[in-house]
C-alpha cells in the first residue's frame, strides 16, 4: 500500500470551507462597536525645562588635547574633517585614517559661546567596533 501525502492534505482543506460551502453564501458576522476615544493620561512628568542646559563633559586620559578645543584647535590637530555636521548648536566633526575614526562633538559651554569638544568616540572603519579612543586620537595626530 503506498502512502499518499495528499489525502494528509484533506483535514486541513476541509477546515478552510466555510458553513456555506465554497460559494461563501454566509454572512459575515457584525462588527462590534468601536468604544468612543478617551485620550490617554500623561504621567505626572516635570514641566519642560526651556532654555540652554550646559553639556556633560567627558574627561578620559589621553584625550586632554581634544576636550574643550573648537573646531579651528581641531582641524589644525587632525586636518580637515572628513564630515561636518551641524544640528541646532551642536556640532560634530568627524576625522579618519587606515587607523580608526573619530567622531568629536562640540557644544558650547554657555549660552551663544562658540561650541567645543565636550565627547569623544573611535571605531574601526573596517567594520564599526569600538577602539581606544586616545589611542585613535594619538593615531590621526598630525
Amino acid at each position: 500500500m503506498r502512502f499518499n501525502p495528499a489525502l494528509l492534505m484533506l483535514p486541513l482543506l476541509a477546515a478552510c470551507v466555510s458553513p456555506g460551502g465554497i460559494t461563501g453564501n454566509s454572512t459575515p458576522p457584525p462588527r462590534p462597536e468601536r468604544p468612543t476615544h478617551v485620550p490617554p493620561t500623561k504621567p505626572n512628568m516635570p514641566p519642560p525645562t526651556h532654555g540652554f542646559q550646559p553639556p556633560q563633559i567627558l574627561r578620559m586620559a589621553g584625550l586632554e588635547n581634544v576636550i574643550l578645543k573648537d573646531s579651528k584647535s581641531l582641524t589644525r590637530m587632525f586636518g580637515a574633517p572628513r564630515l561636518d555636521v551641524r544640528e541646532g548648536d551642536m556640532r560634530k566633526l568627524q576625522f579618519g585614517g587606515t587607523a580608526c575614526v573619530l567622531d568629536i562633538y562640540l557644544y558650547p559651554l554657555q549660552k551663544g559661546a562658540e561650541p567645543v569638544a565636550t565627547y569623544v568616540d573611535a571605531r574601526r572603519e573596517s567594520d564599526g567596533r569600538d577602539v581606544d579612543r586616545a589611542a585613535c586620537v594619538a593615531a590621526l595626530k598630525r
